[in-house]
């Protein structure tokens, strides 16, 4: 088994967004905003070489929208998708599966493009497409609050085109003999946590349970969050099985930290060791 950073580039969201009730006094210093108010912020894959498989997790937000649509985020960075599937030795076309933890836009937009014709088609044509009936529920009749993050164009796409499968909607699916999925919703109906065992460690892909390591402390909850007591309890709840355990978490959304380890503070638990998972021993 053998685990790659995917890095597919960096984008901008409103950091009041991003720390929800936290003070700009206190969430500016962790993540600077610019005059607009705009935290840059990664897209991070992750690529697991397991056994005859080739998986992704997640696929950043894609190319396929319009100039319109870009401009609210502000895509900078020299990362994309394709080239760092190349740096690690792959192309697309090796994928076998996908595993979509939530089908936010900044998520799973990369999962589907356009073809010569305009049409939208998957961007992984040998890959199965993974979810759970729950949460694809949830996306194709969105809420009001939430439907701007849910664009048909990233969903239906996969359905359509036959590559797409359920997981069971529990905590602790066996996904294969080195990777579980953990459920959570609090961020959204039942978003799914990679857990993989990993040169004897467990690796937890927070994706947007913790986006970053500066949203680890309690209340740091992101605006974006349905049900954000709800997120409340599930991170108290990871976040002591996964001190109590020596987890490493593994951001998607931190602009500077692929990984960490944690500990416990006299203000609770915090990050402790940080590092790129290349340098996971």
């Amino acid at each position: 088994m053998k685990l790659h950073t995917i890095e597919t580039g960096h984008f901008k969201l409103d950091g009041g967004a991003m720390f929800g009730v936290v003070p700009k006094t206190i969430w500016n210093k962790l993540n600077p905003a610019d005059e607009n108010n705009l935290c840059s912020w990664a897209m991070r894959s992750l690529l697991i070489e397991d056994n005859n498989r080739l998986i992704l997790i997640d696929t950043g937000i894609g190319n396929k929208q319009d100039d319109k649509f870009f401009s609210h985020y502000y895509l900078h960075g020299n990362d994309n998708l394709d080239k760092s599937l190349k740096a690690a030795g792959f192309h697309r076309n090796d994928i076998t599966d996908v595993i979509l933890t939530h089908l936010h836009f900044d998520h799973c937009g990369g999962a589907i493009e356009r073809d010569a014709t305009g049409k939208f088609i998957p961007a992984f044509a040998n890959a199965t497409y993974w979810s759970n009936e729950a949460h694809w529920q949830w996306a194709v009749e969105p809420n009001a609050r939430e439907k701007a993050s849910f664009l048909k164009e990233n969903i239906l796409p996969i359905q359509e085109s036959g590559q797409l499968k359920f997981v069971e909607n529990k905590d602790g699916v066996s996904f294969s003999e080195n990777i579980t999925l953990r459920m959570v919703h609090g961020h959204t109906e039942s978003m799914m946590l990679p857990q993989i065992q990993y040169k004897g460690k467990t690796i937890l892909y927070m994706a947007d349970l913790l986006p970053s390591a500066a949203h680890i402390p309690i209340p740091y909850v992101m605006a974006y969050d349905m049900f954000p007591l709800k997120t409340l309890q599930e991170k108290k709840s990871f976040l002591t099985e996964a001190y109590d355990n020596n987890y490493v978490l593994y951001f998607e959304h931190d602009p500077h930290i692929e990984c960490c380890t944690l500990q416990s503070t006299e203000k609770g638990i915090r990050a402790q060791n940080q590092f790129k998972l290349s340098e996971l021993s």
